[in-house]
């Protein structure tokens, strides 16, 4: 083995090794869904059985079915592949030093695995009777449309009806303008595409922090006695800087050493070598992703592994320089962390802006709630159509009158999941043969 194959098993280990460990310790996870769930389980709301059930039905399907399929081919590796997969390991993962300990080695021979065997995963999947790894990415798909609504949820329960309905049609026409005229040619045969989802997220949050700055203070609170529900979030973040650091240059390096990409359009110029090209969509994603991950992470507490992405633009510039990629990486996932204390400083001194804080997150949650069903009904239909949604609907109501039921959010992936286990046993002993939907 060449030493230069030596560097890149280690940077992958290290990367697999110490975002499973951030996702065991609830201090950042990268799949955008997941974020705000974490907390629900850190303050025991949830039980860790239903937290690695959620991640595994909102990460799984698109490890399988979107990161590792794109991945091949290209040489490199597209970051969901090991990201996605780093957050199940750290949610399965006991708590405590042990469980550290744990995700930390099982997530550093996945990522040397994934490098060593890209091809081999696919195929072991495909050995199943019946394949449903494609079907479960379903119980992500309505997630990431849907994020850009919390905001107008947020702004009816804080405001009333009306000023949500407005910021509703807002972020639905940004949402329509962005995904048919978004994108713009940049010469050269290359493109540059805005993530409507992005963009509509932003406006939403726009109309909130708009509405919120101008709720008056009634004076009976001074400012030394104020506790702020964003600040303490943030200083969570704040306080795990050194692991977000090391974590943003580790991401950096591998990207410099051309061992992941962060989206498909990036990955595909850098196979190409096309790297000022690469460089340029991955920023423009990277603005995309600053509502997005700034507000999961002010509400929640918990940041990504990735931050903004930025990032990668980072490894992209400093390509075949990885111990100056991770430097610079984790000075800028260390900027990122600041301005994020800056952000929430700032909101506080506004109380509307505090207050919005509750909301918020019980906008994400029921959002969350909703599509995770939804999209757990369209993954179970696909499995099994015509009884998908029979099942999914019968569990939801049936455990609802459980002595001890799941949280709602927490059906629709469970579902999908049983389902495609039984599925497969009993087409084993052969009383289910598969059939197309539609």
């Amino acid at each position: 083995m060449g030493s230069s194959k030596l560097i890149e098993l280690i940077a992958i280990a290290a990367l697999g090794g110490l975002s499973s460990i951030l996702a065991n310790k609830g201090i950042a996870v990268f799949n955008d869904g997941l974020r705000p769930i974490v907390p629900e389980f850190l303050e025991k709301k949830i039980s860790k059985k239903e937290l690695a059930a959620t991640s595994f039905a909102l990460s799984f399907g698109l490890v399988i079915g979107f990161g590792i399929p794109v991945s091949i081919g290209a040489s490199i590796l597209l970051v969901h592949s090991i990201l996605l997969m780093t957050d199940i390991i750290g949610s399965w993962a006991p708590e405590g030093k042990k469980g550290m300990a744990i995700a930390g080695i099982i997530g550093a021979l996945y990522g040397v695995g994934l490098v060593l065997g890209l091809q081999a995963v696919v195929d072991a999947f495909a050995l199943m009777p019946v394949n449903f790894i494609d079907s479960l990415s379903q119980v992500g798909a309505p997630v990431v449309i849907s994020f850009s609504i919390f905001p107008a949820v947020a702004i009816a329960s804080q405001h009333g009806f009306k000023k949500g309905s407005i910021s509703f049609v807002a972020t639905l026409l940004t949402l329509f303008i962005v995904k048919q005229f978004g994108t713009f040619k940049l010469g050269n045969g290359t493109s540059l595409t805005l993530s409507a989802e992005g963009m509509s997220l932003l406006v939403g949050m726009i109309f909130m922090i708009y509405y919120a700055i101008k709720v008056k203070s009634d004076g009976s609170n001074s400012n030394e006695s104020l506790v702020s529900v964003f600040l303490e979030r943030v200083n969570r973040i704040k306080r795990n800087w050194i692991w977000l650091s090391a974590m943003g240059g580790l991401v950096s390096a591998a990207t410099s050493l051309l061992l992941i990409a962060g989206d498909p359009i990036s990955l595909n110029l850098l196979s190409e070598g096309k790297m000022n090209e690469a460089a340029l969509a991955a920023f423009a994603r990277g603005i995309g992703f600053i509502p997005l991950v700034f507000s999961t992470a002010i509400v929640t507490g918990v940041y990504s592994p990735a931050g903004t992405t930025f990032v990668f633009v980072v490894g992209i510039l400093l390509k075949g320089n990885p111990i100056l990629a991770f430097v610079v990486g984790a000075l800028v996932m260390f900027i990122e962390v600041q301005l994020l204390t800056i952000m929430a400083k700032a909101l506080d001194k506004f109380p509307g802006i505090r207050e919005m804080g509750e909301h918020i997150r019980t906008a994400m949650n029921k959002v969350l709630e909703v599509a995770l069903l939804i999209g757990g009904a369209m993954a179970s239909e696909s499995i099994a159509p015509g009884i998908g949604y029979f099942w999914v609907i019968g569990l939801l109501l049936l455990n609802r009158k459980a002595k001890k039921p799941v949280v709602d959010l927490a059906v629709g992936p469970i579902a999908a999941i049983t389902l495609g286990i039984i599925v497969n046993i009993l087409n084993l002993i052969g009383l289910f043969t598969p059939v197309v939907a539609g």
